[in-house]
């Protein structure tokens, strides 16, 4: 135990731990709610050093964790061979720049099939909803009000907010067409629309 102890808080280790302290006390706060993991670094381009398909905070956490063992590991080892002092601090200034180096190859490998857990697909917008039909079901529409059901090209459903401009008026069960969304407003701007024109059949 004292030979892990010393190693963990010697020269080049000691730098690893204390970012494994920050990278276990973040994940601790995410646990506990008070921290978003995907909020954290979410500008950042982790893609360049080929660690995309994830959010920043995952393959940095790995980084920090297989370059702090890879420096453990190597500080162990140096500390048993009895070499000259001088000798063991030259390979411990290799290891300060060789453990990263690793975790870096090490961190490439884990987080391939990681991104399997998080694809790149966009949400649902509701822009997707432009240019559908959906059925009106309130008893009127007008300017101010009216609500109506959209289905999604997935199968899903969701009630929408609609509003209409023109003296054609649009009644429940009335079929309506998606024109334009209103950002300010969070509606739908919706038209009459013949059911024998709608491509989905």
């Amino acid at each position: 135990m004292d030979e892990f102890i010393k190693a963990a808080l010697g020269l080049p280790t000691v730098l690893f731990s204390a970012a494994l302290v920050v990278v276990l006390g973040f994940w601790l706060l995410v646990l506990c709610g008070a921290a978003d993991h995907e909020g954290v670094g979410s500008d950042v381009d982790s893609g360049a050093l080929g660690l995309g398909g994830v959010p920043v905070t995952v393959p940095a956490s790995l980084l920090v964790a297989v370059a702090w063992f890879a420096s453990l590991s190597g500080s162990a080892l140096l500390a048993r061979t009895g070499w000259p002092d001088a000798l063991v601090h030259f390979f411990g200034a290799t290891l300060l720049f060789g453990s990263p180096f690793l975790s870096w190859r090490v961190t490439r490998v884990l987080v391939r099939p990681l991104t399997k857990l998080f694809p790149d697909e966009p949400g649902p917008s509701r822009l997707d909803f432009v240019g559908l039909t959906c059925v009106i079901r309130t008893g009127r529409v007008d300017a101010g009000f009216g609500q109506a059901e959209v289905a999604a090209e997935d199968g899903s459903t969701a009630l929408v907010q609609v509003r209409q401009h023109g003296s054609d008026p649009l009644m429940l069960g009335s079929t309506a067409l998606l024109y334009a969304y209103d950002d300010a407003g969070e509606f739908f701007w919706v038209a009459p629309f013949d059911t024998a024109l709608d491509p989905r059949g």
